[in-house]
């Protein structure tokens, strides 16, 4: 006997469509699975005899073929095991085979019947609803995540005897209904705020500006100066992420598995800090069956590089690409594929090799020989696209032992928005930021008076301030007069934005 039965398989981050097969004919007992498998779904043939047996139906002893189409796609993971299942129940008589043609059906098999949850969900319930298909049945664990697209209906399984019930009886199980919008506000929550750094006034200051105008940041400063704590705060006063982008940054998730049951989505902006000894695979994605990486895991939302020198260089001169074009294309030999990876890089380092060449009250003891070395481990390009570096001294005891708050991340929020605002009306969506300016549209909005000039003038003379450093303070001096609601660059503007370019005066070498 023949059975048909439809799934759907992962490929970086859209889903195709699979034709499963599944002919039962006389002969030895055995089972092959044909259509490019990898090892996962190679041995579902083990969790799908037990998962029948022990749920109660009977496994034939015949010779089982089981096709996966197309057949020249690679497909990977256990995502297939529910519906093989059913198409061998189909194919021997125990179900009707009509009733499984109007589903997609995913989900892995526990060896008693339990319907574990698969990754990409999400993903995959977007590349279903562009299909004939407007059905399909997941796992429970991953029903709410895929509900958050509209138009397919999401009928959970707790395991392979509720399958057939439900095939059985289409009342048995309910379809999930949810309201994305309401759950995205109802879980935006952060654990921490910048009313709890103490001090810090100028640095909170200079992130406010680095967030308003989405600049990439540099924080300088000996150990213990809160710069990890400053950074993990970041995505605090980030502008809340709308439904689109919730849903772009949910479906990254979504195929590594890190998605909340109990959500479905992720509403705040992500906060990754990879290790330094992290490769540059395991920052940009790859591997033999390409994932994405840490930059992509940050997409919408902050990347923060602690101990920035130590990275090992290839790491980090593979971020040039990324912070350019807002994408990551991993190439291997059978196909390319592209991974979303905008994010606001924040990177934090010591002066020098021992962390204390700008503490006032410890000695250095490194030459000027090594901290120029250590300096040095940042290439040009891509110090090029950091935008503001900020010192970060070390607390004195009077900061420390203060009892008075310090203003909130909502407060500070409410100041950006505003400064969100004013770019989206100057750029008309074109871009979405300062940050992104070309040069072309620098010269056009910010122009400056003859005042600004000669404070320029004086940063490149008589500071040692680069060429680089022209567009970038332009670029800084935008974003402080779009918080200020100014429509001018003013003089004061330029004057803050010099302060932001530590590593282009010559006192650092």
């Amino acid at each position: 006997m023949l059975s048909k039965c439809y799934s759907f398989g992962l490929s970086g981050l859209d889903g195709f469509p699979v034709e499963i097969e599944v002919d039962i004919t006389r002969g030895l007992p055995t089972f092959v699975i044909v259509g490019l498998p990898d090892n996962a779904v190679k041995e579902s043939r083990e969790r799908v005899r037990s998962a029948i047996k022990n749920s109660g139906y009977t496994y034939p002893a015949d010779r089982i073929t089981v096709s996966l189409a197309p057949a020249d796609i690679k497909k990977e993971g256990p995502l297939f095991d529910l519906a093989i299942a059913l198409g061998i129940l189909a194919a021997t008589e125990q179900i009707d085979k009509e009733k499984l043609k109007d589903f997609v059906i995913l989900g892995e098999l526990a060896l008693d019947g339990t319907v574990r949850l698969v990754n990409g969900s999400l993903p995959l319930a977007l590349s279903i609803s562009k299909t004939r298909f407007h059905s399909a049945m997941l796992p429970q664990d991953n029903a709410t995540e895929a509900a958050l697209v509209d138009n397919i209906d999401i009928y959970p399984v707790k395991n392979l005897q509720d399958v057939v019930n439900f095939l059985h009886n289409n009342d048995s199980i309910r379809s999930v209904k949810i309201n994305a919008k309401e759950i995205l506000s109802q879980s935006r929550h952060y654990e921490v705020d910048f009313a709890e750094v103490k001090g810090q006034l100028h640095v909170k200051r200079a992130l406010e500006v680095a967030v308003a105008g989405g600049h990439n940041v540099l924080l300088i400063g000996p150990p213990g100066s809160g710069k990890t704590m400053l950074a993990q705060r970041i995505p605090t006063i980030l502008p809340d992420m709308n439904l689109a982008e919730a849903l772009e940054t949910t479906k990254i998730h979504s195929i590594l598995g890190m998605v909340p049951h109990k959500t479905g989505i992720i509403a705040n902006r992500p906060f990754r800090a990879p290790h330094h000894t992290c490769s540059d695979i395991a920052l940009v994605g790859g591997g033999s069956n390409p994932k994405p990486g840490e930059i992509s895991l940050a997409h919408n939302g902050v990347l923060f590089l602690d101990e920035l020198p130590e990275f090992h260089r290839d790491v980090l001169e593979a971020l040039r690409q990324p912070l350019e074009d807002g994408f990551v294309t991993v190439s291997r030999a059978a196909k390319s594929l592209n991974f979303p990876a905008k994010f606001m890089l924040v990177a934090a380092m010591n002066p020098c090799p021992c962390g204390f060449f700008t503490d006032p009250r410890k000695q250095c003891r490194c030459t000027p020989t090594k901290i120029h070395q250590y300096l040095s481990k940042i290439s040009g390009p891509l110090l090029d696209r950091i935008d503001l570096h900020i010192e970060v001294p070390s607390l004195a005891y009077k900061d420390l032992a203060c009892e008075q708050a310090a203003e909130a991340s909502a407060v500070i929020k409410s100041r950006i928005n505003l400064a969100r605002k004013i770019q989206q009306e100057r750029f008309a969506n074109n871009i979405h930021s300062n940050s992104q300016m070309n040069h072309r549209q620098i010269k056009k909005y910010c122009a400056i008076n003859e005042e600004a000039k000669q404070l320029i003038k004086m940063a490149i003379n008589e500071l040692g301030f680069s060429a680089r450093a022209y567009d970038k303070i332009l670029k800084i001096s935008r974003t402080i007069a779009d918080l200020a609601g100014s429509s001018e660059i003013r003089s004061e503007h330029i004057s803050e934005a010099i302060q932001y370019r530590s590593l282009d005066r010559n006192l650092w070498f």
